[in-house]
């Protein structure tokens, strides 16, 4: 058997909201969608959690950022995952529950770091981040790829934990295990999460 060891999560993290931008990972049909082709079956109970945590941010004046999974056909993932996520079609699209805002950001990626090929490294600059606040799907692939690009450039990384899902449990607790004992990252809830 083996022993896992235990998790550091906190009950609430303060975080100034002038310098803390949400992300939100790959919420996409393919992904939340029972008939998506990669379907994710936990990414559904996290929509309601992120959808608060959505709204918190915004009444104060939190940058949201949001990655979506883009591949053209053909792409070499195919060779590692089924084909997914295809440019311009239903699965690429982020949920109705979670559409982007005016004023949010998009950000379209073609690996599993949110920080790989994009501008999301420059828009945190320009804005002034410190910290970013990581949910979505799924927890030990492209939220905690993107999650330790984020600790590698100095960002301080939280993660809430019932707002990211994974296809075992095994998955999710390895990628939190990930995040608080590598990045030094912070593990609460998105009720935990505090804007000030």
């Amino acid at each position: 058997m083996l022993e896992t060891p235990e998790i550091p999560r906190e009950a609430q993290v303060s975080l100034p909201a002038g310098q803390t931008a949400l992300i939100v990972v790959d919420m996409q049909n393919d992904f939340v969608e029972p008939e998506g082709t990669l379907f994710v079956p936990d990414a559904q109970a996290t929509v309601p959690n992120i959808q608060r945590l959505l709204e918190k941010a915004r009444a104060a004046g939190v940058k949201v950022v949001y990655t979506q999974d883009w591949h053209p056909e053909g792409d070499p993932e195919f060779d590692i995952w089924p084909r997914h996520v295809v440019q311009g079609t239903w699965g690429a699209q982020i949920i109705d529950e979670l559409k982007p805002h005016p004023g949010d950001t998009v950000l379209q990626k073609a690996r599993y770091d949110g920080f790989y090929g994009t501008q999301l490294e420059h828009l945190l600059h320009l804005w002034s981040i410190k910290s970013v606040v990581i949910v979505g799907t799924v927890a030990n692939i492209c939220v905690l790829h993107t999650a330790g690009s984020a600790a590698l450039r100095w960002y301080k990384v939280v993660l809430p934990e019932d707002g990211t899902s994974a296809l075992t449990p095994f998955d999710k607790e390895s990628a939190l295990r990930q995040v608080t004992f590598l990045y030094l990252g912070k593990v609460t809830t998105c009720e935990g999460v505090r804007f000030e």
